[in-house]
Formats: structure tokens, C-alpha cells, sequence
């Protein structure tokens, strides 16, 4: 009984009409819509939805009919374009004092590592401070990451280096290298900003986890050898990057006269910093200790080198630094030249790994800080401070692990850290850069050598054989590719093994 009562109410509330009770009148006029169908948007109509869709707040166009005055909705958009307008409104005093902390220990870390890595990618020193100075002000303003430091690092140098001086070497022809460097830095912040725009997120996986840690590993201990012309103040040395040629280097060199002043320095420096790091390590209040131990060495190095006249007895100095803002480079990018190609292909690869290395090291401090890294708008945000960088004299930047934890452990709470260390690296281009005329070459590669063991992570390989085998042979062929062949043969070895 209850059951067929049930039945019968079921029946009572859904009556069915029969097929001929329908209104034929609204049937959809298929023809009609297959004979005069909608015409189909124009590219510039694509692209113009692609970028609103890019920046558009989430949850506009949604949650009912009523729409939102034209004013909010502009003022949602620059929000979603600059997040400093929206996490700018709450910010506080206190917080202005902890950015201002870690953005003067940022650039007590990041001025001589951005003369160091300058010369890893055979730039004169300014270039790298130049670097530190213009992309962290646009990602400042554009970025997502509270705690990321944007810069130069050693990984994306070597690539540029290695990559760039196959076309133009920049011993014969120093012009038009930085030429094309500041070209492949303005492609490749084109392309990480259409990889944003495009929601092309997947590509900065297109690389596994295996492959980068591989790829790392092997760059650090290329970028190691490569710092024995510093360390042992070689005047001649090769523009290879494979371990065979490095190795062969070194002994030929050694056959000519040099002189020991160059490896004491740069050894007794080098100790000095690992010292440091240990001790700042081991006690945490002390974290500031290891952050300013490689200014430190650049200041008490200039002045023994300064005092005993040691480059005048075969000590390698840096000599001339030319001070001041960042000259314009607009004239000198060239989108229609000869190595245009090259440039371009040079430039996906840079932007590749330069994003990668970024969004893995804001996206590994943000779950420490209990929030949701934005990949889209950080690769818009790294496109956008490359490509503003290309045009005043900067090479490729990106997020740099070590000052990241150094900008962390001293309690940045925004980009204004970075912000605080652009200009701090301005005022010592503008008024100390004649200082650094007997900085010797050794102590910046020793600096060098301090930051490569974080990019060795041999726990992090042994995880990967014990998970999964056909991982750790794609990690391995990207180590060896890189040691052995070079940096592009690397990451093609990774590739080809990851997708074959």
C-alpha cells in the first residue's frame, strides 16, 4: 500500500504532456542556424578575450544577473594585474620594518652574487647589478610570492653563457653578444608572458621533477669547473662546458705561469663562507651571519689586495665597474637581425627554466606561509620584469633559491624586500662602485662555489631510485647529458627519455 501510494503521487506531481501538446512554434530553427551560423571572432577579438580572461578577478561574470558598475570592475582588473593594490591596502608599519630587514640583508647577498654571476655569463659586473635592479622593482609590483627574490642566478647564466657564445663569442666580438643577450632576454620574457596569458602552465612541467634535479646538478658542477679560471687565476681557459674540456683546460694552464695568491684567496674565502653558513645553520638567530659573510669577503679581500699590492704580483682583479643607472638598450634588441632564430630558440629554453626554477621555489616558501602561489600570473609577472630588464640593460632574472631562503629567514612579509634591495643595489652602482677596483677575481668565485651545493640534492636522487627507476634514468641521463655533452644535450637526453 505504501509503496503504490507513492507511486500514485509520483504520478500526480509529473504529468508528462502527450507529443502532440507541444508548442512546434519553439522548436529551434536548425537550418535557420546552419544557414545564417554566428560569424566566428576575429583574432584580435581572441586575444582580446584571452588577456580579459587572464586578468579577470575570479568570480566576475557569475552569481547572477546584476553586473557590477564599470569602476569596480576596472579597479578588480588592476588589482588582478598589480596584487600590491589589493595586499597594499592592509599593509602595515610592522611589516614595513621586517621588508626593510631582509631587503638590506637580500642586498648584502645579492650584490656580490650578482657580480659573480655576471661574469659566469661573461657580462661585465655591472650587468648583473643592473639585473638586481629593474626586474625585482616590476615583479614587486606584478608578482604573487611574498617571499621570492628576483635576480640573476647561476643556472640561468651558464645557459645564457654556453648557448649565446656559440653564435657570437664575447671574447672577439663583446658588442654583439650583449646584443643578443638583451634580445634573448626580451624573446624570452615575451614568451613566459604569452605562457601566462595562454594558461600555458603545463609547460613549466614539461620537464619532470627527475629532469631538473638531474639537469641541477649537473649545471652545478659545470658552473664549478668553470670557476677554476677565477680560483687559480688562469688567463687562458676554454668556452666549453663539458667536464672533458674543463679538465683538459685546467692542465694545459697550468703549464703557464700563475700565481698562488689567486688560490689562497679564493680557497680562504670560500671557507670562510661555508664557516659562516654552518654556524648560521646551527644557530637560526644567527642566519644574518651567512647572509653577509659574502660582502664580507668582497670587502676584506678588496682591502688586503688594496693594502699589500698583490694585483701587481699576479692577483686577478676585477678593475673598472662603470657606476650609475641602467643605461637604455632599446636600440641594441634586434627582432629582425641574422640570429634572430638562434635568439629565439636560445630564448624558449631560458624561459623554460628560468620559470621553472622560479614557480618551484615561490610555490615551495608559500605552503611554508600557509598560501596559493598564482603560476599564470607569475609567469606574466617574470615575463613582464624581462622584458622591461632587456630594455635597460639586464639579462634573464628569475626567483634565486639561496637569497629566497636568506630573504625568508630574514622576515620579508612582501615583494617590498625586493623593492628595498633594487635600491640598495642602486645607491652602491651610483656612489661605491669605484671600490670594487681591486675586488679579486678569486673571491667572486669562490662565492660562485658557496651557492652550488644547494643545486646538488643527492638525498632528493636517492628518493627518486627507491620510488621509481625509469625516473632516476631520466635524472641520470640529464646529469651526464649536462656533464659530459653540454646544457642543451642535457635537457634533450631528459626529454627524449621522459617521452619516448
Amino acid at each position: 500500500m505504501e509503496s503504490s501510494s507513492s507511486t500514485a503521487a509520483v504520478e500526480t506531481a509529473v504529468t508528462v504532456p502527450p507529443p502532440s501538446t507541444f508548442d512546434v512554434s519553439r522548436r529551434p530553427d536548425t537550418a535557420g542556424l546552419v544557414l545564417n551560423s554566428p560569424r566566428p571572432p576575429s583574432l584580435r577579438e581572441e586575444l582580446v578575450g584571452v588577456v580579459g580572461k587572464a586578468f579577470r578577478p575570479h568570480g566576475s561574470g557569475h552569481g547572477g544577473d546584476r553586473r557590477p558598475p564599470r569602476w569596480a570592475w576596472v579597479l578588480a582588473a588592476l588589482q588582478a594585474v598589480f596584487p600590491v593594490l589589493q595586499w597594499g591596502r592592509t599593509y602595515t608599519l610592522k611589516s614595513f620594518r621586517s621588508d626593510v630587514m631582509a631587503g638590506l640583508t637580500l642586498a648584502s647577498l645579492g650584490i656580490p652574487q650578482s657580480i659573480g654571476y655576471a661574469n659566469l655569463a661573461k657580462l661585465d659586473p655591472q650587468y648583473g647589478l643592473y639585473t638586481s635592479v629593474v626586474p625585482p622593482l616590476i615583479y614587486a609590483v606584478m608578482g604573487t610570492s611574498r617571499e621570492i627574490a628576483i635576480g640573476p642566478v647561476a643556472v640561468v647564466s651558464l645557459l645564457l653563457s654556453s648557448m649565446v657564445q656559440k653564435v657570437v663569442d664575447p671574447a672577439v666580438d663583446p658588442v654583439t653578444y650583449r646584443t643578443l643577450v638583451f634580445t634573448v632576454t626580451f624573446l624570452a620574457g615575451v614568451f613566459q608572458v604569452s605562457f601566462g596569458l595562454f594558461r600555458l602552465g603545463f609547460l613549466v612541467d614539461f620537464l619532470s621533477h627527475a629532469a631538473i634535479v638531474g639537469f641541477m646538478g649537473g649545471a652545478a658542477i659545470v658552473i664549478g669547473l668553470q670557476q677554476l679560471k677565477g680560483l687559480l687565476g688562469l688567463s687562458r681557459f676554454t668556452n666549453s662546458t663539458d667536464v672533458v674540456a674543463v679538465a683538459k683546460a685546467v692542465f694545459s694552464a697550468l703549464h703557464d705561469p700563475w700565481h698562488p695568491g689567486n688560490f689562497f684567496i679564493g680557497c680562504s674565502f670560500l671557507i670562510f663562507i661555508l664557516a659562516t653558513r654552518f654556524i648560521g645553520r646551527k644557530y637560526k638567530k644567527l642566519f644574518w651571519l651567512s647572509a653577509i659573510s659574502p660582502l664580507l669577503s668582497v670587502i676584506l679581500s678588496t682591502a688586503a689586495v688594496y693594502a699589500t699590492k698583490a694585483d701587481k704580483h699576479g692577483v686577478k682583479i676585477i678593475r673598472e665597474v662603470h657606476a650609475g643607472l641602467n643605461p637604455s638598450s632599446v636600440k641594441l634588441i634586434q627582432l629582425n637581425g641574422p640570429y634572430t632564430t638562434e635568439c629565439a630558440k636560445i630564448a624558449v629554453i631560458c624561459a623554460v627554466i628560468a620559470l621553472t626554477e622560479a614557480i618551484a621555489v615561490g610555490r615551495s616558501f608559500a605552503t611554508i606561509r600557509g598560501y596559493k602561489l598564482d603560476g599564470n600570473k607569475e609567469m606574466i609577472a617574470m615575463g613582464f620584469s624581462n622584458v622591461a630588464g632587456s630594455l635597460s640593460s639586464c639579462y634573464v632574472a628569475t626567483g634565486s633559491f639561496s637569497r629566497t631562503a636568506v630573504n625568508f629567514s630574514a622576515g620579508a612579509r612582501s615583494t617590498v624586500s625586493n623593492i628595498v634591495m633594487a635600491a640598495t643595489v642602486f645607491i652602491a652602482l651610483e656612489f661605491f662602485m669605484k671600490l670594487l677596483y681591486y675586488t679579486p677575481m678569486a673571491v667572486l668565485a669562490s662565492i660562485i662555489l658557496s651557492a652550488l651545493p644547494g643545486l646538488i640534492d643527492i638525498r632528493e636522487a636517492c628518493n627518486i631510485w627507491r620510488v621509481d627507476k625509469m625516473d632516476f634514468l631520466i635524472c641520470l641521463g640529464a646529469f651526464l647529458g649536462v656533464l659530459f655533452g653540454s646544457v642543451e644535450i642535457g635537457l634533450g637526453v631528459a626529454v627524449m627519455i621522459e617521452y619516448d
